[in-house]
């Protein structure tokens, strides 16, 4: 499943399925910047993550994990992005955020996954 850019992640209220499941979702939410739209813009080009705009905030969603690399964000930008820059960047996220290594944060929706890292 490709997710566009476009794609909006926000339903009516009346439009909402409540299900008695687990959801292995995860995901950040960014004041709208220049770091935030270089992550976002970068995000969007992999797949299962969906992206969306909003007038002051981006949001960037995906199943099971999202991996976030500092090397190709900071390509992006045209200058250096640490995990902790980035996490900074981040106004929240949902799902357990793991610094891997000093390139590599990782938000996992799986629980069992993430406890990998403890």
């Amino acid at each position: 499943m490709s997710a566009k850019a476009s794609d909006n992640i926000f339903k009516a209220f009346k439009d909402l399925e409540f299900a008695e499941t687990i959801s292995h979702q995860c995901g950040v939410t960014m004041n709208d910047s220049v770091e935030a739209r270089a992550i976002a813009e970068l995000m969007q080009s992999k797949p299962g993550i969906r992206v969306t705009y909003m007038p002051a905030m981006i949001r960037i969603d995906g199943e099971g994990r999202i991996e976030f690399k500092m090397h190709e964000i900071a390509e992006m930008l045209g200058r250096e992005m640490t995990p902790h820059i980035f996490e900074i960047s981040t106004s929240t996220h949902y799902g357990r955020m793991v610094m891997v290594d000093e390139d590599t944060v990782v938000l996992f929706g799986n629980m069992e996954e993430a406890m990998a890292f403890e």
